[in-house]
This record gives structure tokens, sequence and C-alpha cells, in this order.
């Protein structure tokens, strides 16, 4: 026999209990901290699915040489919202990350320019302000069980294009020490990336050789891996992405291009973006050529780094090809072209596609940031198709 006060006490641990499945919709929030024993890079590829980039929002910025200060213009009142949404971003929003989620998305790329909000470039401090905003986003993302991939996305720009390679260098050891102690705590879906695709270039007005910008390159990749690994905690033994020579896979599949030592033990891949990127400038989506030149692309990182069992992430893929179509299209519509590359990169060659997306106030855009959903209904259902 249950006794009155024990009943009592059984009702309101239910409630409880239910009340926190209901704060959360359907499910319980994630476990946000907790890291896994001997997890290495290779285990999580499949988790990561298919990705979305928040784009033109965290890493938007306005550039004016005549008002600088961390290498940008101070925006309005130098909020962080002010810098979310100057280059046409709607706030983001809790229900935006939700949706990502309920798309069939597992991962979400969040580029951020840490020089917004910098009160002196000098000392490369990063605003509380605006790392507090992006690990509000991070935080959602992460409790909706989604992996997470922040990186220093234009502001490696600004830094290679101003410093010396010395003081650039160390710059981005500076970033990457506070970005590294700020998430420390956070569990192994968290990820840093480390750069964005001006690494492999140089100060403006330099002349450097083949040899020394690859040099350049590899170094810049040395001090994130080094910068993370020194902050200890979960980060000693944090999944990290090194970034590929301006991200193009010619570039990054050279010999010269060399992966970072790392204390870790198999936490490393490598990012290179858009594997047909040729044949989109160049009109030719959907031939054959296109086609051919996508799977020769693949072959290069497949053999470069997947046989060596570095996993490789494509953190930016085309979300759209109209207006880039070729005259002798054999694959169909933007919508045709896109499920084949997808195929393609997740199930023939085992990468990670991101999509690269941005606001569109027209809602044209590949993800909807404000019904919070897939736009075609295509689209959606490739993600739900690759994304598992």
């Amino acid at each position: 026999m249950i006794r009155k006060g024990s009943l009592t006490a059984l009702v309101l641990v239910l409630s409880l209990i239910l009340a926190m499945f209901s704060a959360c919709g359907s499910e319980p929030a994630a476990d946000i901290y907790s890291m896994r024993d001997g997890l290495t890079a290779k285990d999580i590829v499949a988790e990561m699915g298919i990705g979305i980039n928040l784009g033109n929002t965290f890493e938007a910025y306005y550039n004016d040489d005549s008002n600088m200060c961390g290498f940008s213009q101070v925006v309005g009142d130098g909020d962080s919202i002010d810098y979310e949404t100057c280059w046409g971003a709607i706030e983001t929003t809790r229900e935006m990350i939700d949706g990502m989620k309920e798309s069939g998305f597992k991962t979400v790329r969040i580029p951020v320019f840490w020089g917004n909000g910098m009160a002196d470039g000098s000392d490369f401090k990063i605003s509380e302000s605006v790392i507090g905003r992006v690990e509000q986003v991070v935080k959602w993302a992460l409790e909706d069980g989604l992996y997470v991939v922040i990186n220093m996305h234009h502001y490696d720009e600004r830094l290679i294009m101003f410093l010396d390679r010395e003081e650039a260098v160390a710059a981005a050891g500076k970033v990457w020490s506070q970005v590294a102690e700020h998430f420390k705590d956070y569990g192994d879906h968290l990820i840093f990336e480390g750069y964005n695709e001006y690494l492999g270039g140089v100060k403006e007005g330099t002349n450097a050789s083949d040899a020394e910008k690859f040099d350049y390159c590899n170094e810049m990749n040395q001090i994130f891996v080094d910068s993370v690994r020194a902050t200890g905690g979960n980060n000693a033994e944090r999944i990290l992405i090194a970034s590929g020579f301006n991200t193009n896979i010619d570039r990054t599949t050279d010999l010269r291009f060399k992966m970072p030592e790392d204390t870790a033990e198999n936490k490393l891949m490598v990012s290179v973006h858009y594997i047909d990127n040729n044949m989109y400038w160049s009109n030719q989506i959907g031939s054959e050529t296109w086609h051919d030149y996508a799977e020769s692309q693949c072959k290069l990182l497949r053999d470069r780094f997947s046989l060596a069992g570095i996993p490789v992430f494509v953190g930016e893929t085309t979300a759209g090809y109209d207006g880039r179509m070729s005259s002798d299209n054999s694959y169909g519509s933007s919508q045709d072209c896109i499920r084949e590359l997808i195929r393609m990169a997740k199930e023939e060659y085992g990468f990670i596609p991101v999509f690269w997306d941005t606001h569109h106030s027209d809602g044209t855009a590949f993800y909807d940031r404000v019904n919070c959903k897939i736009t075609d209904s295509e689209n959606a259902a490739t993600v739900k198709k690759y994304g598992k």
C-alpha cells in the first residue's frame, strides 16, 4: 500500500520530470558539457551528417580604414546585435536553431569576426558582449543535440592583410586562447575551426613565394592548435579543424600543406570549400564536365586525407545553382544538382557537407529564418535523406 504522503511526493517528482520535458519540447536538453572517452574525429563524421552555416551573421563587420578598432568599424552602439545584423541578417532566435534541427541538420557552423567591439585592437581583447552573444546561440544548438563549429571568419583576413607575419601569428594565438578559454568547459559537440578562406594569403604589398605562403599557412594552423590545447580542460581533447590553404582543394591537397602537430591523438579534421567551385563560376553546373570535375576533387581529398584517417569538413557547400546551369545540363534542376553533389560528398566519399546560407528578406534562402524551415521541399527531402 502506498501512503498518502508518499503518493503526493511521487506525483510531485513526476510533475517535475514532465515539466523538464515540456520546457525543451519533446525531449530534454542534451548534456552539453560531456566528453566521450577515446572519441576520434573519424568517430563523429556520421553523427555530424549535413550542416548549415549561420552566414552573414556573426562574421559580419564594416570595413572603414579611417575608423578602425580591432580592424573593424564600430557599428551603432557597438552592441553585439548591431554587428550581428549589420549585413542584413535578422536577430538569431532559439526557434531558428530548433528549426534547423527539425529540418534534419546535424551540424551548424557559426562563423565569427572576433574583432567586433574590440575596445583596443593592440591587445586583441575580445568583446565580452560579442563572445557572450555567440555563446548564447552556441548553447541553444548544443542543447538541441547539434554539433557546433565556430571559427575565426574574415578576422583572419584582416590580421594577415594588415600585420607582418610574426605579428599576425601572435595575434591569432591571442584570439584563439581567449575563445578556447571561454568555451573550454563545453563538451565534444563543440568543435573549433581555425580560420576561413584567406589562410595562405600574405600582408598587402608583400611579395612571397609559394613555399613561403604554404609555410605561413602551416604556421597559422599550428598556432591555432597549440593555443587551444594550452587552455586545458575539455580543450585538451576537443576535435579541431585545420583550415585548408584558401580552403581551395587543389592547394590544400598539395603536399606542401601540412596538418598541424597535435598533443591529442586522432582529433583533427581538415576544412575545404566548394568541391565544384570552378564549375560554378564558369556556369557549367549540371553538365557531365561538372560531375567529372566534382568527382576528381573528391578523389584528391580522399587520397590525401580520408585514406590517412583525416576527415574532410566541407565547411561551405553551394545552396543554390540558379543562373549557373550549363547549356548542356544533363542533371536537371538546381535541386537535382544539389542532391547529386550531397550524395557524392556524403555517401560516396564520407565528407561532411555544410551549406553556405544567409538570410534573404524575400524568403529565397535555402533555410528560411523567419518560418524556421528549409524553403524548398526537394531540398528539404535531400537534407532528410542524406543527413541521417
